[in-house]
């Protein structure tokens, strides 16, 4: 059976772009990276992937009048690549609404809270100056609505006392890394359907899809 095209974009380091790059070697994932595409040339991650042997490509939204022609021509580069999935990771780029129409339910995102708590940036300072106990990262379909689409899967970390953003942030990483690759291979194996907002995950107890860790 044919693997899963995966395309992903990012803004910066590109660290959870590495781990799917990552988990994508094993001769058993469901899916390759078919391509890496991000708005700013001087991206971290874009070296990272070449080195991995992934494709790249530049979109700088800067030379757009609009963000829906912007999104056109990053739409129409994953296309012509086959891609069947489309992985947010640190795009730092509000998309128009024509984008998650136009990929529904083949687009994600991993964020650094357990949505609906605490979306949008900074995000670790916001768990802290709440004073939760609990915070970690969640994986979603994206709609139209920032940080708001069906949740797919979350991992847990705790949130200790003296933690600061960068600790907090540092051990929800660890997380993410765990957790997105999880994510695609379940997608790649057909086991994800929305209904209601809500995802159903086939094989995988509900409590499965939430994940903990004592990690300090």
């Amino acid at each position: 059976m044919a693997k899963l095209k995966v395309g992903i974009l990012i803004s910066g380091r590109g660290s959870n772009m590495a781990a799917l790059i990552e988990a994508a070697r094993a001769p058993d994932y469901p899916a390759e990276i078919a391509a890496v595409i991000s708005n700013v040339a001087s991206a971290a991650g874009l070296e990272l992937a070449r080195d991995a042997g992934v494709p790249t490509v530049v979109v700088p939204h800067k030379e757009f009048p609009d963000r829906e022609s912007f999104d056109r021509v990053v739409s129409a580069e994953l296309e012509k690549r086959g891609v069947g999935l489309v992985a947010l990771a640190g795009f730092m780029r509000i998309q128009s609404p024509w984008f998650p129409g136009h990929w529904k339910d083949r687009i994600v995102n991993i964020h650094p809270s357990l949505l609906p708590a605490f979306p949008g940036l900074r995000v670790q300072q916001q768990a802290i100056d709440a004073g939760v106990r609990i915070s970690g990262c969640t994986v979603h379909f994206v709609t139209a609505d920032l940080d708001s689409g069906p949740i797919i899967a979350q991992a847990a970390v705790p949130v200790l006392p003296d933690d600061d953003a960068d600790r907090l942030a540092a051990r929800i990483l660890r997380q993410e890394h765990r957790l997105y690759p999880l994510v695609v291979r379940w997608f790649a194996e057909g086991r994800l359907s929305v209904s209601s907002a809500q995802v159903a995950v086939a094989g995988v107890p509900n409590g499965a899809t939430l994940l903990f860790s004592s990690d300090p």
